[in-house]
């Protein structure tokens, strides 16, 4: 058969396969063999290179502030030496900031945590993917016991099959030790006190029932995707009575934690053979047990009872003083093999037959320096803290100088870090003893490359793409790096109409005198620093913030401008938005913002799926929240305007169970809530639309790291389908009435299970839909029919078509054809593969109802017009990267034609 027929084949098999129940194709496809090799060569080639540095004590030994602690930002420290890494605390959006900032993940082997809670461990999934794809072997966690069950319950959504992650056993009686430092382990302890348990109530939601294939919808006589049938709409409460509202919806109770068996990654499944353990898995790798023993369960839950927050007492290994050469010149030791021993610590005798001594030539030996990790959660931590023996040898009561603590990183909060009796232990501390606050009193934020581009699309769109309002980080003037800069020319804009070029300068002026952050400090020795902010501990000892991030716009700016035809295009484009706005008064709702456009993991320009659906002052809608949802939104906002928006979000709808679209979810709910304090608000449980087996993980999560579920009802987005509801009508109304919609309504697509699209109409009359991710889907047409807008993956360009369907997803072109099936007036394409970072590629079917998203663009629905208008003027401000685009389909082109010539000689040759 020929090549081209041979692919018409496939994709109609697999068409076929989708609207047929029982057929083997994605079993098929499930089983074709993708075995990541680089994973197995790479860890080969780290334990070869740990063999041979483990024989020496490094040189250089750095403390890095990776995630400084600011609200929504992770908080995080790297160390790192020229052999190992580690990583003190693992916040959510870690990933991302490890990535952006080039940290080396390959020889990061160890990561210790303070506490089990959100802010400390939310990052810690991503970071193992990004690991195990860089080679690393085995992690090992230090903490409080049960942090690896963390990975046993999310297994289902984030798929460690090539690295082993192991426990280590934290107690006060052992230490942990290599070539690079000697860590002890301090356990702090809150004051115990009786807290209301769980209310247990008989009712629960019966996973078993689901189905996880395709069924056929008979009636109609089309394909109709399986629900996760049941109808239950309970979600894990145990609400105190003052948090009961007449408007809160969902049923109230407390389902046993039961083991989801769904496989959410069948499709990319790895196969696994009789040979896999020889040449595919890693010595002492292991499968995940299939669910969380009763025993670390219960250990878990002990240990959130306890409250218990573990500190770190860490010393580098003691290292012999450095061979100084021009000592050994003044003794006369010629070059050659008496250097040698002289560094090995052996007495030479000289030809003179004077005797050398290793003191006499080489430096002072390094004792090995201390730094302390300190995280004292709450006032009732403090009793223990201050009574702790071993923190106190390393305080003004140290025996020796040695042993007092050069450096002290406190993860402590805000409020502890200013209590009369924390500042009193601090003062315990020498004055040469320096202080690192990790803690949401900094500002900084992490990124630098969100800021970059929102700079230069801002040239675009002062309102869809606004300057962000996280100003935690210190923005410079370009004159003060560089005196000889010469200001941005505006001889682009000169001959724009009078009112955008006045708006144009504007613009130019507010991108010079943003004002520079204020960082606070209690005393000359405590220290709030930036992200990349450094603490050298070896070979010289000291603070170093000359790598802390800063904005320098201007140079953002003029690098746009600068590309050849820009300016010209920049103008081009303001005068079209200027002619298609004439006239026209935008609605002020409703209005989207989307925080995350990329797909699978987040890189430094597009974060995970999120999308911040606006209907009016008082409701917003977040549809998916992949991981940094929460911090994306603060660095848009700002920290006072999100507060607003934090209340103000009404419902959180989650397509599916895929890690980039749920992850985020624990991070925000704790956001909104601590918002919800801050302002002394008591306001409703959010209302969350996901599919019920959700509840396997969140119920987990509250039932052993921190109490959460308060803050949600849950509506199963089976109990919404079109065509099938069985939600109650009363509960339906209250749902509708609180969101200001006339109808929800979800659809099975054909992606993983229990994957959803979803559409709104509001009460104003407007219908937005959404399809989650996909393979091109009729039943989404159905929903979607007649919408104002539809919101569509676009994960792959259309040459790529084959590896969309191995991934269920779609193309530009077949999201496209989806939108003009269901005569959507306007179709907006998201979820973009990280290939294209920046800009996806551009074919016939982008026409003037067709738009792409970015991060932090924020659009009214009338205005949605306007942004294919971009298109021109994006392709020359991201023309290097579309370059590269289109160079690697040339040479996939040309990699088809030979293999097509290839098969025509084959059958010629027959």
């Amino acid at each position: 058969m020929p090549l081209f027929l041979n692919r018409i084949y496939f994709r109609l098999s697999v068409a076929t396969y989708v609207t047929k129940p029982n057929s083997n194709l994605l079993k098929i496809l499930a089983e074709m063999p993708k075995d990541p090799k680089h994973i197995a060569d790479a860890q080969k080639n780290r334990k070869k290179i740990k063999e041979r540095s483990s024989k020496y004590v490094p040189g250089k030994v750095t403390l890095q502030v990776l995630g400084s602690g600011a609200e929504g930002a992770p908080r995080s420290l790297y160390v790192f030496s020229d052999q190992a890494r580690y990583l003190f605390n693992c916040g959510e959006g870690t990933q991302r900031l490890a990535h952006e900032h080039k940290m080396k993940l390959a020889k990061l082997e160890h990561i210790f945590i303070t506490q089990p809670v959100w802010k400390n461990i939310g990052g810690l999934p991503g970071t193992a993917l990004t690991i195990q794809d860089v080679g690393v072997p085995k992690i090992t966690l230090h903490g409080p016991q049960g942090l690896d069950e963390l990975f046993v319950a999310t297994k289902r959504f984030v798929v460690i099959k090539n690295l082993h992650i192991k426990m280590a056993k934290c107690d006060e009686n052992k230490e942990f030790s290599d070539n690079v430092m000697i860590v002890q382990y301090i356990l702090l302890e809150r004051k115990k006190k009786i807290e209301p348990k769980i209310e247990d109530i008989a009712e629960e939601i019966d996973l078993d029932s689901d189905l996880s294939g395709f069924s056929k919808n008979t009636q109609a006589g089309s394909s109709m995707e399986t629900s996760d049938a049941s109808t239950s709409t309970k979600s894990p409460k145990r609400r105190r009575r003052s948090r009961r509202s007449s408007e809160s919806v969902g049923r109230y109770s407390t389902p046993d934690v039961v083991e989801d068996n769904t496989d959410y990654y069948a499709h990319e499944r790895k196969p696994k053979r009789k040979h896999r353990a020889r040449s595919h898995s890693v010595s002492g790798s292991r499968e995940p047990p299939e669910r969380i023993s009763e025993s670390s369960q219960l250990l878990l839950s002990e240990t959130k009872e306890r409250g218990v927050s573990m500190a770190y007492i860490c010393r580098l290994q003691p290292r012999p003083g450095s061979l100084n050469l021009d000592k050994c010149a003044k003794y006369g030791v010629p070059p050659g093999p008496l250097l040698g021993k002289l560094k090995n610590g052996e007495n030479v005798t000289l030809n003179s037959g004077v005797v050398v001594q290793p003191t006499d030539v080489c430096e002072p030996d390094d004792p090995g320096p201390i730094f302390i990790v300190i995280d004292c959660p709450s006032e009732e931590y403090l009793d223990s803290l201050l009574e702790n023996m071993k923190l106190k040898r390393h305080q003004k009561y140290a025996e020796c100088t040695n042993d007092c603590a050069h450096l002290v990183v406190h993860f402590t909060p805000n409020s502890v870090v200013c209590h009369p009796k924390y500042q009193a232990w601090m003062e315990d501390f020498p004055p040469s003893t320096q202080h690192l606050i990790l803690n949401e009193k900094n500002t900084c934020m992490g990124s630098i490359a969100v800021h970059r581009i929102q700079y230069k699309l801002n040239l675009l769109s002062r309102t869809m793409f606004p300057i962000l309002g996280d100003k935690g980080t210190q923005v410079l003037n370009e004159e003060s790096v560089n005196p000889a800069f010469k200001k941005l020319k505006t001889e682009s804009i000169d001959s724009l109409p009078s009112s955008e070029q006045s708006e144009s300068q504007i613009e130019k002026l507010s991108f010079m005198s943003t004002s520079k952050s204020v960082l606070t400090t209690f005393s000359d020795d405590w220290i709030q620093p930036n992200t990349l902010c450094s603490f050298h501990l070896r070979p010289r000892k000291g603070l170093d913030r000359s790598g802390e991030l800063k904005l320098v716009p201007s140079t953002y700016i003029d690098e746009t401008i600068e590309v050849e035809g820009f300016r010209s295009e920049l103008q081009k484009l303001r005068i079209n938005i200027l002619n298609q706005s004439l006239g026209l008064i935008p609605r002020p709702y409703p209005k989207l913002l989307f925080l995350g456009t990329g797909s699978c993991i987040p890189n430094k320009t597009r974060n995970t799926s999120g999308i911040l659906l606006e209907t009016s002052d008082e409701c917003k809608i977040l549809v998916d929240c992949g991981e940094g949802t929460y911090g994306q939104l603060l660095r848009f906002f700002g920290p006072e305007k999100s507060l607003e928006i934090l209340i103000n979000t009404q419902a959180i709808y989650i397509s599916h169970l895929h890690a980039d679209h749920h992850i985020g979810l624990i991070g925000f709910l704790l956001g909104r809530r601590k918002a919800l304090n801050e302002l002394k608000i008591d306001a409703p449980p959010i209302i969350l639309f996901a599919p019920k087996q959700i509840l396997n993980w969140l119920v987990f999560y509250d039932r052993c790291f921190e109490s959460f579920a308060n803050d949600f009802d849950l509506i199963p987005n089976g109990d919404l389908l079109l065509e099938e509801e069985v939600i109650s009508k009363d509960l339906k109304e209250s749902i509708l009435k609180r969101l200001n919609l006339t109808n929800i309504n979800t659809v099975l697509v054909r992606h993983c299970p229990n994957a959803f699209g979803v559409s709104f109409t509001h009460s104003d009359g407007y219908k937005v839909t959404y399809s989650g991710d996909t393979m091109p889907c009729p039943n989404l047409v159905k929903l979607g029919k007649d919408s104002d807008l539809l919101i569509h993956e676009a994960t792959m360009e259309d040459e790529l078509a084959s590896e969309a369907v191995l991934k269920m997803h779609s193309t530009t072109s077949q999201a496209i054809s989806i939108g003009q099936q269901m005569n959507a007036k306007y179709t907006l394409l998201t979820h973009f593969s990280q290939r294209y970072a920046r800009l996806p590629r551009f074919n016939e079917n982008f026409k003037e109802n067709v738009g792409i998203a970015f991060d932090n663009m924020q659009l009214k629905l009338d205005e949605i017009h306007l942004v294919p208008l971009f298109y021109p003027a994006l392709k020359l401000m991201f023309a290097e990267h579309y370059e590269g685009l289109e160079n690697k389909a040339i040479k996939r082109q040309l990699r088809i034609e030979r293999e097509k010539s290839v098969d025509r000689r084959s059958l010629q040759k027959v």
